[in-house]
């Protein structure tokens, strides 16, 4: 399996209190190549776990590989802001959406069923997702 990495599954992954720590451990399991992410990513789940190290070692064993530079996609990532300014997201998820269009074969991993079924990628696609179950 392959995709795109969100915070949630990375929190999850590396936390083993988290409610979907026993998923993502699965999940990761079924990983044959490392998972894409970006900078925001990986800086929000450093934050969350309260470790910069244990994120740099998600890299350095292969789980997630830099795919993305949000500096190469600005004008992009503000159209995202401006359609769902409603719904407040952070700029994760929007270089995660971005990333959706750019990756289509990619599904995105998340915790964050909610915002990612709204969310839309080139206007009106689905973004493919690999979730935990419905608790």
């Amino acid at each position: 399996m392959t995709g795109i990495a969100d915070t949630g599954f990375l929190v999850a992954f590396a936390n083993r209190g988290d409610l979907h720590h026993r998923w993502s451990v699965e999940v990761a399991a079924q990983i044959d190549e490392p998972l894409l992410t970006c900078e925001a990513v990986l800086a929000e789940a450093a934050f969350h776990l309260q470790s910069v190290p244990i994120v740099l070692a998600m890299i350095a064993e292969g789980l997630v590989t830099l795919s993305f530079a949000a500096n190469d996609h600005l004008p992009q990532l503000a159209v995202l802001a401006k359609r769902y300014q409603d719904r407040s997201p952070d700029l994760a998820d929007l270089c995660i959406i971005r990333m959706s269009e750019l990756y289509p074969r990619h599904p995105v991993i998340t915790v964050d069923r909610e915002d990612f079924r709204v969310y839309r990628r080139n206007k009106r696609e689905m973004i493919p997702l690999v979730c935990p179950p419905a608790l």
